[in-house]
């Protein structure tokens, strides 16, 4: 081997970057920064459209409330009727599934009343902008 020949191990060999590719990285990154600078700062300043509509937020509170007292009366009725059957039924097995179905209804109806409250509370507190115009609370 002559000594102006290196060997081609490919380890041993760096590949050197033209300064187009090293420039592309950097150009990127400040047009992402100067992007979340300029163009975030238009929409952080408008108001929420839900609560500067007219009719909607009183729509969407009497449709919280209508689906809180639908799925009041529905454990009621289901509450009712699964007694109704567990009366009739023999089985021990199928008592069980009644009394599980009873129970899943009730966390159900539970969750669906502590929901709006919760989020009107907690949406409060952490300051959302739902939350400041809405009251979900169902009664």
């Amino acid at each position: 081997m002559s000594p102006d020949k290196t060997p081609s191990d490919p380890a041993r060999s760096v590949e050197k970057k033209s300064p187009l590719t090293r420039s592309i990285p950097r150009q990127t990154a400040l047009t992402i920064v100067l992007l979340s600078l300029f163009a975030v700062e238009p929409v952080a300043a408008q108001d929420n459209a839900v609560c500067s509509a007219d009719n909607l937020p009183g729509m969407i509170e009497g449709f919280f409330q209508l689906t809180t007292a639908l799925g009041i009366v529905g454990l009621a009725i289901v509450w009712q009727a699964d007694s109704l059957i567990e009366m009739f039924t023999l089985s021990p097995d199928q008592k069980k599934g009644l009394k599980r179905h009873k129970r899943s209804a009730m966390k159900s109806a539970v969750i669906l009343v502590v929901l709006g409250p919760l989020y009107t509370v907690a949406g409060s507190m952490m300051s959302l902008p739902l939350a400041e115009c809405l009251d979900l609370v169902p009664w």
